[in-house]
């Protein structure tokens, strides 16, 4: 008997940017990008990627002993900074809610319309425009001057290639920087 289509069921199926339709059980966990049948290959993002995936342990610990969240997962981490890509890209993300479905090992799942790469990109764009925000609120007006000064001086896709490599994203089963 087959399963009714409903939210983080079996039949689940996310409809990509690009027309294609995929299955979370078509997605494991060690999984960053999808190769589609649209001929490119889709980032994806599960709620159980740690924030490292994109940045330093160091900064992980200071966004998450920094930000405040209000909501069922804690501590600031993948699903906050997928929100705020979600927010940005809003036609070029699509995610589904899988936490009813628990053969599939992850409770929320984003997919983007851009390669993994491109993803890590905006994903430290947003990191860096949040921090920069935080600090206009500062009372310490130094400190936000040095930060924007510093900022002049960051190539994010210089920052990401050097990430990447020594995270080495080339399989599953890289470790936190």
């Amino acid at each position: 008997m087959s399963e009714p289509r409903v939210p983080g069921g079996r039949g689940t199926e996310l409809d990509l940017p690009c027309g294609e339709t995929v299955t979370p059980h078509e997605l494991d966990l060690g999984l960053r990008e999808y190769a589609c049948d649209c001929g490119e290959t889709h980032a994806v993002v599960m709620d159980v990627h740690p924030l490292s995936r994109w940045v330093p342990e160091e900064l992980v610990r200071t966004l998450e002993a920094a930000i405040d969240t209000a909501d069922e997962f804690g501590q600031f981490g993948t699903p906050h900074v997928m929100g705020m890509v979600l927010e940005e890209f809003p036609e070029a993300v699509v995610s589904a809610d899988t936490s009813d479905d628990g053969s599939v090992g992850y409770a929320m799942v984003w997919l983007a319309d851009f390669d993994a790469r491109r993803l890590h990109e905006v994903v430290v764009e947003l990191l860096v425009e949040l921090m920069e925000h935080a600090l206009s609120h500062a009372e310490d007006g130094t400190a936000a001057a040095q930060f924007e000064q510093q900022m002049l001086q960051f190539d994010v896709a210089e920052f990401v290639e050097a990430y990447r490599d020594e995270r080495d994203f080339e399989d599953e089963f890289d470790t936190p920087a």
